[in-house]
């Protein structure tokens, strides 16, 4: 479901493991990053609605949304409500429409990971300063 030499994983990949204790594992077929918790993934599907079939969006990043940004977040085309984590709260960011704003992915994925992340590993996260960047 994904190529490891892909140039969209590696932005997403270095933007995911600059976070402390980030790791990577591959679940379900795709790249997901943890920090004990999954914080975001690379490639998923959309949610099948019974006015649209399940589609898949392989170039793409899911994450833990916001609840304050998540409505917003809905009305731009670029997003989606991804296949069995919509439920809980994720959303998918289609990295093909568009160009890419890595700064706002950047923003998405370190919301996402303050979400799941345990205190040390937010401690050490507020020590860097604004985030990783990558």
């Amino acid at each position: 479901m994904f190529a490891d030499d892909d140039p969209v994983l590696a932005r997403v990949r270095a933007i995911a493991l600059a976070f402390p204790e980030a790791t990577e594992k591959v679940a379900h077929g795709r790249p997901t990053f943890r920090c004990g918790k999954m914080f975001a993934m690379y490639g998923g599907g959309t949610k099948k609605t019974e006015h649209r079939p399940h589609e898949q969006r392989n170039t793409s990043v899911l994450f833990i949304a916001d609840p304050a940004e998540r409505a917003a977040l809905e009305q731009d085309e670029r997003f989606y409500l991804p296949a069995y984590m919509a439920s809980a709260g994720w959303l998918g960011l289609d990295l093909t429409i568009g160009t890419v704003d890595w700064d706002e992915v950047r923003e998405l994925v370190d919301a996402s990971y303050r979400t799941i992340a345990p205190k040390r590993a937010l401690a050490l996260l507020d020590e860097q300063g604004e985030g990783p960047s990558d």
